[in-house]
Formats: C-alpha cells, structure tokens, sequence
C-alpha cells in the first residue's frame, strides 16, 4: 500500500470503528516509516473530527462516537510512546473528573477520548472527585484546563462549591475551568463561574482549543 492508501484506510476504519483494522493498519504505517505524528495528524484526527462533525449533523449517535473513539484509543497506546519520543507538541494539558456524589463516567471517557485524539494530554482522576482532590491535581499538574463532569442534577452545585474552593486556594486564574454532562446548559455554566460548557464530547474539544488560544493571545499580549 502506498502512504496515501494506508492514510486514506486508516481514515475509514477509524470512523466505522474498526478496531483490529485501524491498529493493524497503525502498525503498518509504523513499519513502512511512517512517522507517529503523521499518522495522528493525518489520519486519526481528521477521522475524529469528521465522527464530531456527522455526530453535530445528526447523522451519528453516542454508539458511533464511542465505537469510534475506542478505535482510535487502541493506535494511541501504540503511537503515545513514539508520540512522547518525538517531543511532539500538545494542544495543552486537560484535567478531567467527575464531581463528589456523582459515579457517572461513559460521558467524560468519551470527552477524554476526544481530547487526546485532538492531541490534548489527558489526566483523568476519576468519579467522585471532592474539592480538594481537584486542588491537589492542580497544584501536582498544572494543567492548562480542568473539566468537571455532573450528570445528575442533585451533584451539579459541586461546581460551584469546587470553584469556591478552587479560587479560594489562589488557583483559580491559574486554570481555564469547563464544566459538562446530561443536565449541564450554557446558562448553568456561566452561573458558577465556569470559563467554558460543552453539550458534547465534539464540541468539548472545539471549545477547549478556544479557550486556550485565548488565554495564549492575552498572556502574550
């Protein structure tokens, strides 16, 4: 197969979530010379992105996104390694958990999945996640975002009380705050004070890059 044939491959089995295929495929590029990034940048994320974008038209459903991402995680842990060796750039660092009292984690797994195939580097510390334990991740990753899930609309004033906290530890213009999941609206998140919403795992990544773009531009100005 040519670079364009196993490009072009690796794309289409990446977004029908062929599994087997897409890492077979990975492994083959590899073997032909194939830089990591080149399959990432070329392939995978695009193949990722097209699933967001037919997922926003309607015409994919959570399964499909899922399927997808699950692909696509499988040539990661081939590629992270090599990704890592090459000093390739990330978009950014993304802390991510699930709020105290709330276990619900197919969502924010589905965002993860997203965010590193966008080239995000993902630290997930998990469900019922209290205030401090997110102060702690903070201070220990510094990462440029932190996103908190809440599926329930009993657990959703946790982001409020985690970003009470959060500013009161003098870390709160330190990190760029997004929140999400099933209950979670726009107006919800502008009222405690996060810096970001996502309805969806595809435009969570979309409003992450924003974000930090932004940041970057005011930090430089």
């Amino acid at each position: 197969m040519t670079h364009d044939e196993i490009i072009k491959a690796l794309f289409d089995e990446t977004m029908i979530g062929n599994a087997p295929a897409v890492l077979e495929l990975t492994n083959k590029a590899l073997a032909e010379g194939m830089g990591p990034d080149t399959i990432l940048f070329e392939a995978l994320i695009p193949s990722l992105e097209e699933v967001g974008a037919r997922f926003e038209r309607g015409d994919y459903f959570v399964p499909e996104m899922l399927i997808a991402g699950k692909a696509m995680s499988g040539a990661l842990n081939v590629l992270r390694p090599l990704l890592a060796e090459t000093g390739a750039e990330t978009v950014g660092t993304f802390l991510m958990g699930t709020v105290k009292g709330d276990v619900h984690d197919i969502g924010k797994n589905l965002v993860n999945i997203m965010l590193e195939g966008a080239g995000f580097k993902v630290i997930d510390i998990g469900v019922q996640v209290a205030p401090e334990k997110f102060i702690a991740a903070i201070n220990e990753h510094q990462p440029d975002i932190l996103g908190m899930s809440a599926f329930l609309t009993t657990t959703m004033p946790m982001f409020k009380v985690n970003i009470h906290e959060i500013t009161k530890a003098g870390l709160r213009d330190k990190v760029i705050i997004m929140v999400g999941g099933a209950p979670v609206t726009q107006e919800y998140a502008d009222a405690v004070g996060a810096d970001g919403f996502a309805s969806d795992a595809s435009t969570a990544v979309r409003v992450a890059k924003d974000l930090i773009q932004k940041k970057r531009a005011l930090v430089n100005a």
